[in-house]
């Protein structure tokens, strides 16, 4: 697979993409570190702070303007760190506070910002407020602090709703004294009361503190999930989980949470450079994300309604306009996104193999092209697929360990990602520890290296290499919020923004059609610019 490039400007240290507009974060490419997969760096086959610290020049050499970090905090890890025991507290298993401070040093100091991964909606089992709310019993105040009820039923032996956990089963566990307490996900995380002043006010200290270290934003974990429907009603039907992201939840998305967020933006506001809320809220609607990031809200929300879109050429475009024009209204960036740590790699979504990989990268070069903001994955600029067979044994995701029906595929994307060397760990240990890595790497992956790939110019991270370079210097791209749709065949993408075209096939087939322009890049094997091969993306100039 041969990818084309014209003229390119090195990165030049600035913290956005193209210097063009106010607000770093409205062009901004951020890169997600998922902390245990990414670098090892005593050889234990667990990823940890120093170990980001040290490959942050290759972020830098990437070309990403930022880096959010997924949950290091103290942590018993029922949910891989998203059951926070303490949130002012490194877990040892990633180093220390030094070590994240270290880390956000670095990171400033070559030019990138740090995102810092937040979970307000629940906390760990052992989290000090819950472990007293135990000891106390019911009717105490600490237990305010969470869901408590008591049971239906003569004996109070059925849960105290019929809500179904994120992970299966009933989103209630009773405890020794008969009363039940709400967790949307997994036993192991009770779900705080947003209701409560007290804990309003803690999770205001706590971006105060992370802010004080010097980060530059929060990753806002499961941020339509804080406020729930009054007297917790029954939703009536099982199979709730079909429903998520597609209409109103008596759990989710209810609108006390944007009084909540327009408190946390006059904290962020406190502070200087431009510091920001990215909320991750699974809505039935563009128009619904809209919401939190009102001016006086959040900066940024996940696009999921975009992950979630086939490789369909009409389909896309709908989401693309709905998603622009749903931003517009309150003058936030649309985000792009095609894989995170919660769900299938998109190299396998796509189909897998071969074609899965040409329209990835083909995704990847649409992604990089429209106005907003994006987010990678790591892995992704490898072409890392799925890891679908993982044996039983090494599985961690608390949705396959329930054993409720679910597959817990997460773990599949979570695999630690390969560095270089031609067998496991692929360099990602380091020091004299002989850990591998806390999950296996399959063989075929030491082609996938960053050493493998680094210097080829058909590989995929060359390709995301030179995309963010041309996305940082050519003057059409990054911000804004429109496009401009052309002409184009049945089954492919055209659209201009000033000086720049980008045109995607999404069929199986060539398709004829006049260039646009002058090449820029490719994201497969251009050799007559008036035919657009298969599932490929060009740029161009003009």
């Amino acid at each position: 697979m041969t990818q084309h490039l014209a003229a390119e400007t090195s990165w030049d240290g600035l913290p956005t993409s193209t210097g063009t507009t106010p607000g770093w974060w409205r062009e901004a490419v951020i890169y997600q570190v998922y902390p245990r997969s990414f670098a090892d760096s005593n050889g234990d086959g667990m990823g940890d702070l120093e170990g980001i610290r040290s490959r942050l020049p290759y972020l830098k050499e990437l070309g990403v303007d930022a880096v959010w970090l997924s949950p290091f905090y103290a942590s018993p890890q029922a949910d891989a760190g998203y059951d926070v025991a303490d949130y002012r507290a490194i877990d040892p298993m990633f180093g220390t506070l030094h070590d994240a401070d270290a880390v956000i040093r670095e990171a400033h100091g070559l030019g990138l910002r740090i995102i810092v991964d937040l979970v307000p909606n629940h906390c760990s089992d052992q989290h000090e407020w819950f472990k007293q709310a135990l000891r106390e019993g019911p009717g105490t105040p600490l237990r305010e602090r969470f869901h408590f009820r008591a049971g239906r039923g003569a004996d109070g032996a059925e849960p105290p709703n019929d809500w179904e956990s994120i992970f299966g089963g009933p989103a209630w566990t009773r405890v020794a004294d008969g009363t039940w307490y709400l967790h949307l996900f997994a036993p192991e995380q009770p779900d705080f009361n947003w209701e409560h002043p007290a804990v309003q006010d803690e999770f205001r200290s706590i971006l105060r503190f992370w802010l004080d270290l010097g980060a530059d934003g929060f990753r806002i974990d499961v941020a339509h999930g804080l406020v729930k429907a009054p007297g917790l009603p029954d939703l009536g039907r099982g199979e709730q989980l079909k429903l998520l992201g597609n209409q109103v939840l008596p759990f989710f998305d209810q609108d006390g949470v944007h009084e909540i967020y327009r408190s946390w933006r006059r904290v962020l506001d406190e502070y200087a450079g431009d510091r920001i809320g990215v909320a991750e809220a699974w809505t039935p609607s563009a128009d619904r994300t809209a919401l939190y990031l009102r001016p006086d809200e959040l900066h940024q929300a996940f696009n999921f309604h975009y992950l979630n879109t086939g490789w369909d050429a009409p389909a896309l475009r709908a989401t693309i306009d709905e998603s622009l024009d749903a931003m517009r209204p309150v003058g936030a960036p649309t985000t792009w996104v095609l894989s995170n740590h919660d769900v299938v790699r998109h190299v396998t979504r796509y189909g897998g193999g071969a074609q899965g990989l040409a329209r990835a990268r083909a995704a990847a070069l649409l992604m990089l092209a429209l106005p907003g903001s994006a987010y990678v994955y790591q892995g992704e600029e490898l072409g890392l697929p799925e890891v679908t067979d993982l044996p039983d044994g090494v599985r961690q995701d608390p949705a396959f360990a329930r054993g409720d029906g679910q597959d817990g595929l997460r773990d599949g994307c979570r695999v630690p990602i390969p560095w270089s060397g031609t067998e496991a760990p692929y360099g990602f240990g380091a020091g004299t520890g002989d850990g591998g890595s806390w999950l296996p790497q399959p063989a075929e992956w030491a082609g996938l290296s960053v050493a493998a790939q680094t210097g080829d110019p058909a590989s995929t991270l060359e390709l995301y290499r030179a995309a963010l370079r041309l996305r940082r210097s050519h003057p059409s791209l990054g911000a804004g919020d429109a496009v401009e749709w052309l002409e184009a065949p049945a089954g492919v993408l055209a659209f201009r923004r000033g000086d720049f075209t980008c045109t995607v096939n999404t069929t199986d087939e060539p398709v004829r059609m006049p260039a646009p322009g002058t090449l820029l890049l490719a994201s497969g094997n251009l050799t007559d610019p008036a035919e657009l091969p298969a599932d490929t993306a060009v740029w161009w100039r003009g």
